[in-house]
This record gives structure tokens, sequence and C-alpha cells, in this order.
């Protein structure tokens, strides 16, 4: 990996292969790895870029407030130190496709394309956003490991769960390793990020959804609504696959990126 400056802070990233630059955008609260199976697979079309974003992996600490459009920032930082071509294909999972939407909005001319693993345009409810405001307030005094309990049963597919342990087990130890006050501070910027349902007909770059079959965190029926608001979009579903797609089933997911990335 690499350590990137950027305006206040670094930004550790693995770039592998040539070509149009895909940028794989983590979930919360994982790090880089989580592409793994997507790395190697897609970097004999592509220039891969898989970051840790802010506060997360090897990147630069956080506190306090980690928002959707800083992060985006911080990708159009690292882009362009990088010295990587416009426009790029923008790929992100749950957490990485709210960035993304801030992404489009904010550096549109940098903007291929979007891919959206396991995501939604809704802002959080009312609750939604007092629960994310509550875990930022308790992990900090209780620790990381607060968060397995829920998340571990939520991000998988029962398949995954009862044949491929070492895939949650993986992803339980990086959500261990991620710090408290980072993770607080993504959870107070998901919670007041806008809602974009109303710019979804504006989106006008190609755009894929993919979701997993089993997805209870943002369910195909969302994603598919999200769609059909769209001009550009199109829908896959990832059968036998929950929230972590990519990870979960990452054939299944490389092929259909590598027919949407041959179409653009």
């Amino acid at each position: 990996m690499t350590s990137v400056p950027i305006r206040d802070g670094t930004l550790h990233v693995e770039v592998r292969g040539r070509g149009p630059v895909l940028l794989l955008v983590h979930g919360f609260p994982l790090d880089h790895t989580m592409w793994r199976g997507q790395l190697d697979a897609l970097a004999t079309s592509h220039t891969v870029v898989a970051p840790d974003l802010r506060g997360f992996g090897r990147s630069s600490a956080v506190t306090g407030l980690l928002t959707m459009g800083q992060i985006a920032d911080d990708l159009a930082e690292l882009l362009d130190a990088l010295d990587m071509p416009d426009p790029v294909w923008f790929c992100g999972l749950s957490m990485g496709g709210y960035v993304a939407w801030q992404f489009w909005l904010r550096h549109t001319a940098k903007l291929a394309g979007l891919i959206l693993c396991d995501t939604r345009a809704a802002a959080d409810s009312v609750e939604v956003a007092r629960g994310r405001q509550l875990m930022a307030q308790q992990v900090v005094v209780t620790g990381s490991s607060l968060l397995l309990p829920a998340m571990s049963d939520r991000l998988f597919a029962p398949q995954t769960k009862a044949d491929q342990p070492d895939l949650v087990a993986t992803v339980e130890q990086v959500i261990l390793k991620t710090s408290p006050e980072s993770i607080a501070a993504a959870q107070r910027g998901m919670a007041e990020r806008p809602d974009m349902q109303s710019q979804l007909p504006q989106v006008n770059v190609p755009t894929l959804a993919l979701c997993g079959q089993y997805d209870v965190i943002t369910p195909p029926a969302e994603m598919q609504d999200m769609v059909a608001r769209m001009s550009r979009a199109r829908y896959v579903e990832i059968a036998d696959a929950g929230h972590m797609a990519p990870f979960e089933q990452p054939d299944a997911v490389n092929q259909c990126l590598r027919e949407f990335l041959a179409q653009g």
C-alpha cells in the first residue's frame, strides 16, 4: 500500500493494474480489504484504486464528525495526488454509496459512472439517526466490540454464515481493529447525511446498482425503487449474498462489473 498525503492527514491506498480508473470505496466500519475479491480480478482491465477512508484501516485518525462530503473531498484529493486521469468509475458499498452521491454532487467532472452496492439514497429516519448518535456515544466508552453482535448478524446472507465462517471472522477482526472514535465520527456523519431521493432523476451518468438477495440493511425492493427513479441505471440482484455482496460472492459481482464497465 501507498501512504498519500492529503490536506490534513494521509490516506493509505492500494493501486493495481492499468487502464481506466475504478475507485473502490468500502463500507462502514471496514477498510479496503473488503474488496480483496475485486482487486486482482479487475486490475486486468482497469487501474483499481482501493483506499482506506479517513479514520479506517491505516489512514489518518478522525474524531468528532466525519461527513460524507468530507470523505468525497478526500477521495477527489487522493485521485489528484495519485495523478489519476479523469473521469473515474466510482464503486461504493453501503456508506461508500452515501459517499458516491456526494462525489457526484461535488466532483461531477471527475465521474464517468457509478456502481452502487447494497446502499440507499434515502436519509436516515429520525429513529435511525437517533440510534446512530446513541451508538456514537456508547462506542467511545465501550469499544469497537459493541458493533459485533448486531453487525455480524446483519451483514451476511444465511448461506455465507453457514458455509463461509472465515469470511465472517475476517470482517469481525477488521471491525475490532477500527478506532472507536472513527466509528463514532462516521456514525454522526451518516446520521446527518442529506436525502438524495429527489435528485435521483438528475443523476445522468451510467449507473449499476447491485444488491444481495438477502440484504436486510438495504433490501432489494428499496434498491429497485431507487433505480426506477434514475434514467441511466440498471439493477442486478446477487444470489446468495447479503449486505456484503462483493465480499460474499466476488465472482458474480466481478462478472457484473466487467460487463458494465465494458459498455462504458
